[in-house]
């Protein structure tokens, strides 16, 4: 669909199209748009466009979520503040897909009407095409599909690491949880086959990652659509089998669907992190019957026992929603108790947001803000409490560290790099002097030396503290530094040849 535009104001000589146009993807919501957005650079660049760096954008892309109540807020945000840019570079373009176009469609042209095109989660494959349409025919392009088109991960992706990366197992949700707009927006539930997810993770790992974070709504009902329901347990395992893949993580899985044989597996598949991210939403078993969640907190317990029987030292994460409609201060305490029995490591905690278009939209006794803000910080307080005991744990511990990019924000004063443990927790840590400094992708071995809620540190009194390992990964940041800068990477014996992301085959484009 075209949106015509009025004709400028003022006809402008200079050509509209740059000979190298830049483009920016700002990303909105979880990991699934995170890895979408990967995609979407992918594409772009594979069209011609190159990252902005230092400049304003020639193409801005919004990958939205739907999820919380504050997105269209913060995506129209975001729109009018590039409005005004807009007006005065000529040939500038703005696209929006996601979750909010898949849902929106038409209303987000009607509100920004200077957008050139929408496009939603079944077709980001369309959206160069897109592009292109808008400026031939100076008209808005609207394309939302109700399937899928082709599955993402078959697209041309740039990673934003070169040591990490997410690889998708399946879109969409068979579930019905009455809180949750996703099924609605990203379709039922499509399983991609087990040798095409493993070609994809080798492909990864032949251009030096070590790490992958397997990726779905409900990664634990995988199979299901060809009829295997121990695929998943089967995948985890056949990870185990990749030379170089040194650490396999997975989100999110589901406790109504998650078996003991994929505890198993993650038991006894080395490469396997003892990380588990489990959704609790609420301890009330009241609450979960109107959330259409079909499992009770006994259930949800005895999975956390389960898998710390046959890992210990598992670290596990959870998401809880505070306030659903009917909430009682009982079914609230009831939350509490099994935040309190269950001692996540940490845990992602929401206020409920009316979502329209979800059954809970529409149920009685919705809560006034004041009564779930008061029950939020007394969660929160409650989990931040238990966060910094568990973590407290850790220290005279000696943990391995995945270095990464990114380092915390008091790492100009204090000269700590980052990253992560094997349970996924954060890491600040010194290196000693006279010590080597690792690269991103680098593994260190380091004692815990002290810790907070959110992470630990490590300060080695002495270089005999301190081990480092020079990784694939960290060659592969070598490479990638070097290519960026136009200069000549460092030899390495066995090195690949680049770093091409996505499905073997495709155009080398986290």
């Amino acid at each position: 669909m075209s949106v015509s535009r009025p004709a400028p104001a003022e006809t402008v000589d200079a050509p509209l199209e740059a000979p190298i146009r830049t483009y920016q993807v700002r990303t909105f919501g979880c990991q699934m748009n995170v890895h979408d957005s990967e995609r979407i650079s992918g594409l772009l660049e594979g069209a011609g466009y190159v990252p902005a760096e230092g400049t304003e954008a020639d193409v801005v892309v919004f990958n939205t979520c739907a999820v919380r109540e504050n997105a269209d807020n913060k995506l129209y945000g975001n729109l009018g503040q590039l409005a005004h840019v807009k007006e005065k570079r000529p040939g500038m373009q703005i696209a929006v897909g996601g979750c909010l176009a898949q849902k929106d469609r038409d209303t987000i042209l009607a509100k920004a009407p200077f957008v050139d095109a929408v496009f939603g989660t079944h077709n980001i494959g369309a959206l160069p095409a897109l592009l292109e349409r808008a400026r031939h025919n100076d008209a808005a392009q609207l394309e939302i599909l109700e399937s899928l088109e082709v599955f993402p991960s078959t697209l041309p992706t740039k990673r934003d690491s070169v040591y990490s990366g997410w690889v998708s197992i399946s879109v969409g949700c068979n579930n019905t949880c009455t809180f949750c707009i996703v099924p609605s927006l990203r379709g039922k539930e499509r399983d991609r086959r087990p040798g095409e997810i493993l070609a994809e993770v080798q492909a990864l790992v032949d251009d030096g990652a070590i790490e992958v974070t397997l990726l779905g709504q409900n990664v634990n009902s995988y199979g299901v659509e060809f009829g295997d329901r121990g695929a998943f347990a089967k995948l985890l395992r056949a990870c185990g089998s990749i030379e170089g893949l040194e650490r396999v993580r997975f989100t999110s899985p589901h406790p109504a669907a998650f078996t003991d044989d994929v505890i198993d597996a993650m038991a006894e598949t080395p490469n396997v992190m003892p990380q588990l991210h489990m959704p609790l939403q609420s301890g009330s078993d009241k609450v979960l019957k109107d959330m259409r969640r079909s499992y009770r907190s006994k259930k949800f317990l005895g999975i956390l026992d389960r898998v710390r029987e046959q890992m210990p030292h598992a670290a596990i994460s959870t998401d809880i929603i505070v306030g659903f409609p009917g909430e009682t201060e009982e079914d609230f305490q009831a939350t509490l108790d099994v935040v309190e029995r269950a001692r996540f490591a940490t845990a992602f905690t929401f206020q409920y947001s009316k979502r329209p278009g979800t059954p809970a939209a529409d149920l009685p006794d919705q809560l006034p803000k004041a009564v779930v803000q008061e029950r939020f910080e007394r969660l929160t307080a409650l989990q931040d409490r238990i966060a910094a005991e568990e973590n407290a744990k850790q220290v005279g511990a000696t943990v391995e560290v995945m270095v990464t990019a990114t380092s915390g924000r008091k790492s100009e004063e204090t000269g700590r790099l980052s990253g992560r443990s094997r349970d996924q927790r954060l890491v600040h840590f010194s290196v000693p002097e006279g010590a080597t400094v690792p690269r991103p992708g680098d593994l260190v071995t380091v004692p815990v030396t002290s810790a907070a809620a959110f992470h630990l540190v490590s300060d080695p009194a002495s270089a005999a503290d301190y081990s480092l390992r020079r990784s694939r990964a960290g060659d592969a940041w070598d490479r990638a530094q070097a290519d960026s800068c136009g200069v000549p990477a460092p030899s390495t014996a066995g090195a690949g040849t680049g770093v091409s992301l996505g499905m073997p085959g495709l155009p080398p484009r986290r």
